[in-house]
């Protein structure tokens, strides 16, 4: 069985990849409450709130395989009206915290015998969108450490990120509020919907299975068409 830490698990797509992985993995999690992983007898979890503690890895094992970094924001701003405290906001919870998690935990993914690392970019670093800017920073610096860590690391860990689209997260919840606003987030799909959990999930496990050995410093596009495709 594979050692897991999945950092941000309580909620959304880290509490997803968490139930999807959890019967045939060791799962460690980590995330500012505990949420719904309280009804899992065989998730071991500890508190963190990545923006103002420093990581404990006491409780981790000695051995990780597996590196999860799910936390991110939703900071929707036209540029006028973005101050500085934004931008480092959003700097220091996507791209600052997963550097620091990773530099932590970096001795323990060594000794695996071929541990995979999996972060989050969005759509908007690579399609340019309105009120993105601050967002699209941070995350732009998420895919820029993804690439140069699977240069750095390799052949021993794997480094890729997923860039998803609209997904129907809590995160994501104040942009799909109404049946209204679902509707015509959907429609700005190829594939005429928002994402999923599970959508998103589905990817992250499959990087850090076996089946994925061959592929690192890619950035991957689970995204419903709409980094690809204008129809």
């Amino acid at each position: 069985m594979k050692n897991i830490l999945i950092i941000g698990a309580s909620s959304g797509i880290g509490l997803e990849l968490a139930g999807k992985l959890k019967e045939n993995n060791n799962i460690y999690a980590m995330s500012r409450s505990q949420g719904e992983l309280a009804e899992s007898d065989n998730i071991i979890w500890k508190e963190f709130d990545v923006a103002n503690d420093e990581i404990d890895t006491g409780f981790l094992p000695d051995s990780l395989d597996g590196l999860v970094y799910c936390p991110g924001s939703i900071n929707l701003k036209p540029f006028r009206g973005l101050k500085t405290s934004d931008v480092i906001s959003e700097f220091e919870l996507n791209a600052l915290g997963a550097f620091k998690v990773i530099q932590a935990v970096l001795p323990k993914l060594k000794k695996s015998e071929g541990a995979s690392v999996v972060l989050f970019s969005t759509v908007a670093v690579q399609q340019g969108m309105p009120y993105h800017t601050s967002i699209a920073m941070a995350k732009g610096a998420v895919e820029g450490m993804t690439r140069s860590l699977a240069a750095e690391l390799a052949p021993s860990i794997r480094v890729n990120a997923i860039a998803p689209s609209l997904t129907d997260t809590p995160l994501a919840a104040r942009l799909l509020s109404t049946d209204e606003r679902k509707d015509a987030s959907s429609q700005r799909h190829p594939l005429k919907r928002v994402g999923t959990p599970g959508d998103i999930a589905s990817m992250a496990a499959f990087l850090l299975s076996d089946q994925a050995t061959w592929i690192t410093g890619q950035i991957i596009g689970i995204d419903g068409g709409m980094g690809a495709l204008k129809v």
